[in-house]
């Protein structure tokens, strides 16, 4: 039954301190918004309720019963009917959906977290609410759409970005009645002020030259510009692609991808002593260290391993390109590699999931996920000096920037 809205505020409150009411928020926040819909249909009928008057236009019909999710728990609301035509409180409720739009953001929160829609249902019912569907929580959660279109979306104004990373995760959507794979491309960057940023994401059905040509356009016709080096593994659509739409950019073999290639050359047992072997090369302080180490190793591998010797001496090339830019650049680029820490990061909050409905919902949570890592690197200190990057902007200007083409056959999986 609905409140009456000239109940005295004073006495019931009273009333329900002296009977050590347990629910006294909830029943504080029932009682106030009935008041105030039963205040608002009065309005709407030109005369109170019960009340006999010749301005009267309209009169009520009973109520109906409407279930409103709060953070004090859910509310069975009573809201007032018409006779004629119908009432509706637009400033309290949503059209179809039962929710305030706190409890929106914590679903959706929650499900950005990791949270599998399973546990949120447990979630919400420590806050007091009935229930809530795994229907309900992929629905709340769409109210992030909006946001990560924005962020995928935005105009790259705060290049040039001199170093670029670029990788692709594999992630499990149903799609036509059946389990397929898709990729989700991402692209993060170093901007002038020196902290990182992700500079996009998409996902494509295949992670070949054609979607990853699309995807770097893309970033480009966004702003991307002023690169200088990019980082990645060595799929031949994507050296490619990088050669075709930043012409001016050196390419460096993410050493990470390529350790993991390496070692599939050696025997289990022998692995650990090449990984190692094979990290000294890039701890040298300077680029001639660097150049004669990778020598050494190739000859360390040379007698036991002869075809993992090989095949570090043809990736020479493309694992030492770093070392034409300034050795106080070294460390930033190798150490921390943001691409896989986030790789790591996305992977975490998405193994929760397992398999998307659709693809909307893997951007959706990646995107989230990319989104808010991009604003904590904004608050972070800077990844790299604004002295560094000076140095590495004076070697372009100054000419002396890497050149050297990249080896198309040189290039492996």
């Amino acid at each position: 039954m609905a409140v009456n809205n000239s109940v005295d505020p004073v006495g019931w409150l009273a009333e329900q301190i002296g009977a050590c009411e347990p629910d006294l928020l909830r029943q504080m926040v029932k009682t106030m918004a009935e008041a105030l819909m039963s205040a608002e249909a009065d309005a709407v009928c030109g005369a109170g309720y019960g009340e006999r008057s010749a301005e009267r236009v309209n009169s009520r019909n009973g109520y109906r019963e409407r279930d409103w999710d709060t953070r004090a728990g859910t509310i069975e609301l009573a809201i007032p009917k018409l006779r004629s035509g119908s009432y509706f409180p637009d400033w309290l409720l949503e059209r179809r959906r039962r929710a305030e739009q706190a409890l929106v953001s914590v679903v959706a929160t929650s499900y950005l977290l990791g949270v599998s829609t399973r546990r949120v249902d447990k979630l919400v019912e420590q806050l007091g609410i009935k229930g809530i569907s795994k229907s309900q929580v992929s629905e709340m959660s769409k109210i992030l759409d909006t946001q990560v279109e924005a962020f995928r979306n935005r105009a790259l104004e705060a290049g040039p970005y001199a170093f670029v990373w670029v990788d692709a995760l594999t992630q499990k959507v149903r799609e036509g009645g059946r389990i397929v794979n898709v990729h989700v491309l991402v692209a993060t960057g170093v901007n002038a002020d020196g902290h990182r940023e992700i500079l996009g994401v998409e996902v494509t059905s295949a992670e070949d030259g054609a979607g990853w040509l699309a995807f770097l356009r893309g970033l480009v016709a966004r702003g991307l510009s002023g690169v200088q080096l990019v980082i990645s593994d060595a799929h031949r659509g994507l050296v490619e692609a990088i050669g075709s739409t930043l012409p001016g950019a050196a390419w460096q073999r993410c050493r990470t991808h390529y350790l993991r290639n390496l070692l599939t050359k050696v025997p289990k047992s022998a692995q650990p002593w090449v990984a190692t072997l094979v990290r000294t090369i890039f701890d040298q302080p300077a680029d001639q260290e660097v150049h004669a180490q990778h020598a050494r190793v190739v000859d360390s591998l040379e007698a036991k391993h002869p075809d993992a010797a090989a095949h570090l001496d043809e990736a020479k090339a493309d694992l030492l390109a770093f070392t034409a830019f300034p050795r106080e650049l070294w460390r930033q680029i190798w150490s921390n590699n943001p691409q896989e820490r986030l790789n790591k990061e996305i992977r975490r909050r998405t193994d929760v999931v397992g398999i998307f409905p659709d693809r909307t919902a893997v951007i959706r949570l990646v995107g989230a996920v990319l989104m808010e890592q991009t604003d904590e690197w904004t608050e972070a200190r800077r990844y790299m000096g604004l002295d560094f990057l000076a140095k590495a902007r004076l070697r372009v200007i100054a000419g002396d920037a890497p050149t050297e083409k990249i080896d198309q056959q040189a290039i492996t999986a």
